[in-house]
């Protein structure tokens, strides 16, 4: 085995040799490397044999104490079999000590029997000195005493058991003896409670019989701790243990402030419409303040364990959760769901409560728990919701059935700051909504959108009946038209109250919804029409009031009695403007609308006389004046609808001369430049029928059966361009039918 290391460390030396020698001039230092090398061996071998004999110092010593361990061993051996024997010969002895450890049990009762016979003979006198000083609120000094009748009877009960457990009519002796005890520990345990019960009052007023109380109730927890470990050991326990006093006076305080949570509510709907209000306002002031007085002066009473603070504010959550979750199981009115929503959803965690700077830091309001799961919250909304849709309709309803029986009054409606003329609806339904979006608003953004949508989902609704009455309102009056005294005055009211309604949904949605996205979900597009439909009815209702009364001024126009000198125009000029005068009350837009509707239907009334050949000129004075009278009375429109129309960008020249155009074909002098005429009027007028042409050429009366055939093949023939801007005027006008059609005039 020594082979292999030789050989490798005779390796090891040739190849360090070598590494010395490669150079010749390393030759002339071979005994220097001798030396070195010589003084590393001798080092090592020093080493290595202080090594050895260390190692050898170690195994001796250990071999000594090895030795010594066995002579100990051997000793211990010796010793246990001297005990045993000496067992074996005591056992005899022992047995005959029985009566001496009788005799000691005995000694230890009787002793405790002595120690305990002063108090046993005074147990009557002390009771009545203990219930003394209970009802004199001397409570530290009656627990003194108190605890010492205990005590006296606890031991003489637990001696008794010592010596026979069994034995319980000696027990029951004692325990009647001290009878008087226990009743005065429940007593005791009720000044205690009524302590408890004023805690909040006491702390400010006695904070030393708070103090006295919790010392008491801490001694009691440390009996029953004492009393519980010896249970443990023996299975013996004094009556009325443990009495648990520290848990119980827990359940004191929940129980009180149970009681100042429900009797905070001093009104019921039937006598006050704001008892919840109310009630909760009282119940916030009551914890917030309760709490604050236990921050800073009850916790000051009670040991850090107890940690009074957190255990009261527990109790209030707890039961004004409770009391929370009975009011929402209430059938609750809308504004009553909102008051209690936003003071559980708000209030509670705001600094008018929870957040309350003076209950900081013992309460983050980031941990506070909600006092209603969000199931209930889901249902308390969801019936509001449904409530308030209800309610809605009904104001809605009556909100219009009022604006009904102001339309019949005799007297004229209000008008606004601008002078227009309004009604009070639009103020009363959307003052009504903004009522309902500002409480939503307190509870959830989420709860402002949807009360928004449905409030303009009714309005929606709304419209629809509002334009209903408002049709009702016009056949109502056309069956009389002397009443409504105010029917246009009204009307006009009606109208305007289209634009307010308008500019309110924009202003509500702009207020109360944030962002563009919302502004598109809540699209207006239906109200929007339907309220200007309800204007353009009530326009065109306003202008049938005027046409109505110029019906036979217009059946006398283009007649025998015109051109003799009636004054048929100048009176519906009058009477337009009269009535104009009275539309002044409506909004500009809309009275803009109606000067531009009352100008073609005047130009189109004109037209239409023409085309109804009320009259045939005989010759060509009659002519000539006929024309010269429809465009002097073209220029009178001219001027009355600019006037009317002044304010605001109205082209009246544009409808007013198809009259002066019709007008130059009639007092054209020469007939064969008629066709000339005619295909001018019909380039102008794409619009203008045969049937038109011949009735015009009708009312010339000069036109052959041959020229009037050629004329309307002639222009039939002709190319028609109709330009985009122009408005067709005569494609509603009807030519009465005569025994010769333009088809058998074609013929």
């Amino acid at each position: 085995m020594m082979e292999e290391p030789d050989r490798e460390a005779v390796a090891t030396a040739v190849q360090r040799v070598a590494g010395m020698l490669q150079r010749p001039d390393q030759l002339d230092k071979v005994e220097q490397y001798r030396r070195r090398e010589a003084r590393k061996k001798a080092s090592v071998e020093a080493r290595l044999k202080a090594a050895i004999q260390s190692q050898l110092d170690g195994v001796r010593t250990g071999l000594n104490q090895l030795h010594n361990a066995l002579n100990d061993v051997k000793d211990i051996q010796q010793s246990l079999a001297d005990v045993s024997k000496d067992w074996r010969q005591s056992i005899n002895t022992i047995e005959s000590l029985k009566d001496v450890k009788d005799a000691v049990v005995q000694h230890s009762q009787l002793a405790a029997a002595v120690e305990n016979l002063k108090n046993i003979f005074s147990v009557p006198e002390i009771v009545k000195e203990t219930q003394d000083l209970i009802e004199q609120g001397n409570l530290l000094h009656a627990h003194r005493k108190l605890m010492d009748l205990e005590c006296s009877r606890d031991d003489l009960m637990y001696e008794q058991f010592r010596t026979d457990s069994k034995n319980t009519h000696e027990r029951n002796l004692i325990q009647n003896y001290f009878g008087e005890v226990q009743h005065l520990s429940e007593e005791l345990a009720k000044q205690l409670w009524m302590v408890i019960q004023r805690a909040i009052t006491t702390v400010r007023k006695d904070p030393t019989l708070l103090v006295s109380v919790v010392r008491i109730i801490e001694r009691e927890e440390k009996i029953d701790r004492r009393m519980m470990d010896r249970k443990k050991q023996t299975t013996f326990i004094p009556p009325g243990r443990p009495k648990k006093w520290k848990e119980k006076m827990f359940d004191v305080l929940e129980k009180t402030i149970v009681t100042r949570i429900e009797g905070s509510q001093a009104d019921t709907r039937e006598s006050d419409k704001m008892w919840l209000v109310r009630h909760l306002e009282i119940t916030r002031r009551y914890m917030l303040e309760d709490l604050i007085i236990v921050k800073n002066l009850m916790v000051q009473c009670y040991p850090p364990h107890y940690n009074i603070f957190n255990q009261v504010l527990d109790s209030y959550h707890q039961a004004l959760s409770s009391r929370i979750q009975e009011l929402a199981s209430e059938e609750l009115e809308a504004n009553e769901i909102v008051s209690l929503l936003t003071w559980v959803l708000n209030t509670y965690q705001s600094s008018d409560m929870m957040g309350n700077i003076d209950l900081v830091p013992e309460v983050d309001v980031k941990s506070v728990r909600p006092l209603l799961s969000q199931e209930v919250v889901d249902q308390l909304l969801h019936m509001y919701m449904a409530t308030l849709r209800s309610n809605i309709i009904g104001w809605l309803r009556k909100a219009l059935e009022t604006d009904k029986k102001d339309w019949d009054r005799n007297t004229e409606p209000e008008a606004d700051q601008d002078g227009y003329y309004q009604t009070t609806l639009p103020a009363i339904v959307f003052q009504m909504f903004e009522q309902n979006l500002q409480v939503a608003a307190q509870i959830s953004e989420d709860l402002k959108k949807k009360v928004l949508q449905l409030c303009l989902q009714q309005m929606n609704t709304f419209l629809n009946r509002y334009s209903e009455e408002a049709q009702l309102y016009k056949e109502e009056h056309l069956k009389n038209r002397q009443l409504p005294a105010c029917y246009v005055q009204y009307m006009i009211a009606i109208i305007n109250n289209c634009q307010t309604f308008k500019e309110s949904i924009v202003s509500l949605k702009r207020k109360y919804l944030k962002n563009d996205e919302d502004m598109q979900m809540t699209s207006t597009v239906t109200m929007d029409s339907t309220l200007n439909n309800i204007a353009n009815d009530g326009c065109n209702s306003l202008l049938d009031e005027v046409f109505i009364d110029l019906e036979q001024h217009l059946n006398d126009l283009l007649t025998r009695k015109w051109l003799g000198g009636s004054n048929s125009v100048d009176t519906i000029c009058v009477t337009i403007e009269d009535y104009f005068n009275d539309f002044a009350k409506i909004k500009t837009h809309y009275k803009q609308e109606m000067t531009i509707k009352a100008h073609r239907k005047v130009v189109t009334e004109y037209v239409k006389a023409i085309m109804q050949k009320r009259i045939a000129f005989r010759n060509a004075d009659e002519r000539k004046d006929g024309a010269e009278r429809m465009i002097r009375e073209a220029e009178q429109f001219k001027f009355l609808f600019k006037r009317l129309a002044s304010g605001f960008s109205e082209e009246t020249d544009g409808l007013c001369n198809t009259i002066i155009d019709i007008a130059e074909v009639i007092k054209l002098t020469d007939p064969s430049l008629l066709y000339l005429e005619v295909s001018t009027l019909v380039s102008r007028y794409p619009d203008l029928r045969d049937d038109h042409i011949a009735a015009l050429l009708a009312v010339r009366g000069d036109a052959s059966r041959e020229m009037k055939q050629m004329i309307i093949e002639t222009v039939e023939q002709s190319q028609r361009h109709q330009s985009p801007n122009y408005t067709p005027i005569f494609k509603d006008i009807i030519v009465p039918s005569t025994a010769m059609s333009v088809q058998k005039l074609l013929k």
